[in-house]
């Protein structure tokens, strides 16, 4: 199966990674989702145009544990990775085809003084309060 290699450089974190843990073959494995922002231009001057474009990665192992563990809203990464097809069936059984992001490489761009910065402005953010249910 071929793979598309996609990097985005120089992009944003939407919001927080995601962990979870998950079945693998070889017992839990961790697993986290990302979303990351990049602006891209076209044209100059007053016609320049700005585009954001977010991209969901996943990330797996120790990666994803390192993720979650010094990235947050806001961080700065380059995210190296490889495109593929994914297949499923929906709720109904019909077939869902989509694409899915895998992280190879991730570079994290922000100084250790930034990213303690980013976690201790984010620890002191009021969580939002959980529906209550009957």
């Amino acid at each position: 199966m071929a793979n598309v290699q996609v990097i985005q450089r120089h992009a944003h974190l939407a919001g927080a990674v995601k962990l979870e843990f998950v079945n693998g073959r070889e017992g839990r494995l961790a697993k986290a989702t990302l979303t990351a922002i990049s602006n891209q231009y076209r044209g100059s001057g007053e016609d320049r145009e700005e585009r954001a474009v977010a991209v969901q990665w996943t990330l797996w192992g120790k990666q994803a544990e390192h993720a979650a563990e010094y990235l947050g809203k806001g961080s700065h990464v380059n995210v190296v990775g490889r495109l593929h097809n994914t297949q499923y069936q929906d709720g109904d059984g019909r077939e869902v085809y989509g694409m899915a992001f895998t992280v190879e490489d991730i570079d994290y761009l922000d100084s250790k003084a930034e990213s303690e910065a980013r976690r201790s402005r984010s620890a002191q953010e009021p969580q939002s309060p959980q529906p209550a249910t009957a």
